[in-house]
This record gives structure tokens, sequence and C-alpha cells, in this order.
């Protein structure tokens, strides 16, 4: 799934380089990050706004389905 999601956000983060900043993390690289924000499954996927999370989901996601939840 993590391998899924890698194309999608890129295209994501072309589309909205503007508006967005796209972040992957390597949870077995990084497993303080996961940790601190309880990341169990994988991919799963984040949304930040003025440093708070506002939004959070575990599983692969569309192109149309970011889009929209960013927009």
């Amino acid at each position: 799934p993590c391998k899924m999601m890698s194309p999608i956000l890129d295209q994501v983060a072309g589309e909205m380089a503007d508006i967005v900043k796209i972040i992957k993390v390597d949870v077995d690289k990084n497993p303080q990050a996961a940790a601190h924000y309880q990341v169990q499954g994988v991919p799963t996927l984040i949304l930040f706004k003025s440093g708070e999370i506002v939004w959070r989901k575990s599983g692969v996601m569309s192109i149309k389905e970011i889009l929209a939840l960013v927009n």
C-alpha cells in the first residue's frame, strides 16, 4: 500500500505545490515519529494546519479523495 501511495502523493505535490507540502516519513527508520503521532498502520496520512493535526486516515486514498480533502 505504501508503494501505491508514493506516486499519488507525488502527483498531489506537483498539482498543489503552492498550497501543501507533502512529507513522507519511513516509520521503520523513524520510529520516534511513528510513536509520537501514534501511527499503527501504514500508510497513514495526516493533514496538519498551522502545526495542528486536523485530519488523519490509515490506508490507501485516491488522488481525487486527497485533492478534495485539501480543497
